[in-house]
């Protein structure tokens, strides 16, 4: 039986009985590739050659299905493999949450797009292939790993996802693509490259601080299985995430990404991660998650982002390795199926001083054989052209040479495999070297299903994200991640018919206050449009970040984790507050600094982590009986915050350093 080209067939037969017992028969889904029938089962002839090859197999196990298909791929297949590419939605490239130049389309984009600069520092490189076109990608560079940036609806997408894997099917193998994404599920002010893809068309939650905040593990796995199935429903089968970076150095710009300082927490929470978004094993609704950044990036020097030449160690001031593990060992032991090394390199330990996805100590003896990690690596973005920290001199193949020898086996940060092959014409990698690589990609790709059936149903991706009974889930937990930090005096809960006036500040706001005055007010007090009209004061305070990359270093300014320095208007605060009773809702994305305040803005405080109006009204008015409890401390002094040691977290450091404690949080 034959599949009828430019439709998808799909073929679902109930459990049947074979020779070797029950054996129930999977989803097929095909557009141009073949079925074949054997003893009542169904099978894709994906090569097209009229018998059923191993790989096409699925009664056999991943392993023994990668060792058939690794024997049948040439070397530039199993190069192309061993690249992650970022992929484009149509001719626009981008949707307007996103940032991008105009609405995706569930066409495909058959642009490449070349570049020769830095994409952080703006110097050149070596000109390459940043994005390929994507039937050219496909069916000539043999690239089947795939980031997806773009915003776009569930359907557009599952259309888009769609049209991809049948470019793919129709190939000499057939094998599948994979699509791979940040983050898409959590409010964040920072919607950097890395971090957020921004206010996606999926169900949005607590950004990760707040789930940690929430400390609720139980609540963590709920919310990881009901984003997986948003992802899956939209053919995103590969997370890059999360960063189980531990928040030590507060000054480090990524922290918004991470769970906080407690590495106890943090890998409780990874191993709820590991097991709601995919499974106790790998299967067709999983999410294949990629943990990073190993061996945790934070202990920055100074807070520098190694995204930058000046910020490419990794210090030990507090002899504290091991506590940045602790994280990475809970997702290995849990069954993370890809590890994501960082820019970084280790300074003055026992390592190499090279960055990690060249460190064979890292990624091999501590690892593979120490921890006992059995998945793929990962690398970061653009390592071998961008960020080569301590192999600067090496050329571009002695560094792939080194990656590949360290245990990297799939290279992200752009399309272009010509320095990978011309690596291994060189004779400076081997095929059992690059086989092993390979293996483990495959492996991934046939525990996911993808064989079988990689296309999705645009109405069930349509219906599945955010539909209502997840959103209901993210309002509990956007309520539980608020932390209370100060109530002098009784001043919250807000009595009922209190007049409030109402101001977000942050700094694209600078000067011009605004109050929020919300159409559908149930909670029972009055806002009024100005601070002479109101009882009471509430200033939701969003300090600018600078970016997901940025800070210090370099000639820079000095990292400053104080809010003034950070587009707040501290003046206008503390004067507000000598003449209202002031409540000060600080949105934490990293470890503020709050000293600054005035002693009658001190008197009540409320930290968030990526939540909403309704959320934090209810916690201001009593609705809601706020149960948070931070994820980090809060320096108590931005001297205090140079003097930190970097691996040290704030509940360690000396005496006096924390104004607020992690782990603190009040409740009425």
């Amino acid at each position: 039986m034959k599949a009828h080209i430019g439709a998808i067939i799909s073929v679902l037969i109930p459990v049947v009985m074979s020779c070797s017992g029950n054996v129930e028969q999977p989803q097929l889904g095909t557009r141009t590739a073949p079925i074949l029938e054997k003893k009542g089962l169904q099978f894709k002839d994906l090569n097209r050659n009229g018998k059923l090859d191993a790989y096409e197999d699925w009664r056999l196990s991943p392993e023994k299905r990668a060792e058939d298909l690794l024997s049948q791929m040439n070397i530039d297949e199993k190069i192309g493999f061993m690249i992650i590419s970022q992929i484009n939605m149509g001719s626009s490239g981008n949707d307007p949450r996103g940032g991008g130049r105009g609405t995706v389309t569930s066409e495909l984009n058959e642009e490449d797009v070349v570049s020769n600069r830095n994409m952080f520092t703006g110097l050149a490189s070596e000109e390459s292939i940043n994005v390929s076109g994507t039937t050219k990608g496909i069916k000539e560079r043999n690239l089947r790993h795939f980031i997806l940036r773009a915003n776009a609806p569930a359907r557009v997408m599952a259309e888009w996802a769609n049209n991809v894997q049948a470019v793919a099917e129709d190939t000499r193998l057939g094998i599948p693509a994979i699509f791979a994404s940040n983050p898409r599920n959590h409010v964040a002010v920072d919607n950097s490259m890395g971090l957020n893809v921004g206010n996606s068309y999926f169900t949005q939650w607590p950004g990760t601080l707040g789930l940690a905040a929430a400390n609720d593990p139980e609540l963590v796995y709920e919310f990881a299985k009901s984003a997986a199935s948003e992802w899956v429903a939209c053919g995103i089968r590969k997370g890059y995430m999360y960063q189980l970076d531990l928040s030590t150095e507060p000054r480090w710009s990524r922290i918004e990404g991470t769970f906080g300082e407690d590495a106890d927490r943090v890998s409780e929470i990874a191993v709820q991660l590991v097991k709601g978004f995919q499974g106790e094993t790998l299967g067709p609704n999983s999410v294949a998650l990629t943990m990073k950044h190993f061996p945790g990036g934070g202990p920055e020097m100074k807070g520098w982002d190694s995204h930058y030449d000046f910020g490419k160690n990794l210090v030990y001031p507090g002899e504290m390795f091991d506590y940045h593990i602790k994280p990475f060992k809970a997702a290995v032991d849990a069954g993370v199926s890809g590890i994501m090394p960082y820019y970084a390199r280790p300074h003055e330990t026992e390592y190499e001083e090279v960055g990690s996805a060249y460190n064979y100590g890292l990624l091999t003896t501590l690892l593979r054989e120490t921890l006992g990690f059995k998945g793929l690596v990962n690398s970061d973005t653009g390592p071998i052209n961008n960020m080569p920290w301590g192999v600067e001199d090496l050329s571009i193949q002695e560094r792939y040479a080194k990656a590949v020898a360290a245990g990297t086996d799939l290279f992200s940060g752009g399309a272009d495999i010509a320095n990978l092959k011309a690596t291994y014409d060189a004779g400076m990698i081997t095929d059992e070297q690059i086989d092993r690589s390979v293996r483990r990609l495959l492996v991934e790709k046939f525990s996911l299903g993808l064989f079988e059936n990689p296309y999705v149903d645009p109405d069930n991706a349509e219906k599945t994200a955010n539909c209502p009974e997840y959103r209901a889930m993210a309002e509990t937990a956007f309520r539980k991640s608020i932390v209370l930090m100060k109530n002098e005096g009784g001043a919250l809960p807000l009595k009922a018919g209190t007049k409030i006036y109402f101001e977000r500040m942050d700094s694209r706001s600078a000067g011009n206050h605004t109050p929020v005055l919300p159409e559908d007010n149930t909670w029972g007090v009055e806002f009024v449009d100005s601070p002479d009209k109101a009882d009471a004061v509430v200033l939701w305070l969003f300090p600018g970040a600078g970016g997901g990359f940025l800070g210090g270093g370099g000639g820079a300014a000095p990292i400053s984790n104080l809010l003034s320095a950070n587009s707040m208007d501290i003046k206008y605060i503390n004067a507000l507050a000598a003449k209202k009773p002031t409540t000060v809702i600080v949105n934490c994305s990293k470890p503020w600094v709050l000293n600054e305040l005035s002693d009658k803005a001190s008197r009540s405080q409320i930290a968030t982590f990526g939540t909403t109006l309704p959320a934090v009204m209810d916690v201001l008015t009593g609705k809601f009986n706020p149960t948070g409890k931070m994820p980090f401390a809060l320096p108590s002094s931005q001297e205090a915050v140079e003097n930190n040691k970097e691996d040290v977290p704030g509940s360690m450091e000396a005496e006096g350093y924390a104004l607020i404690p992690c782990g603190f949080g009040m409740s009425y």
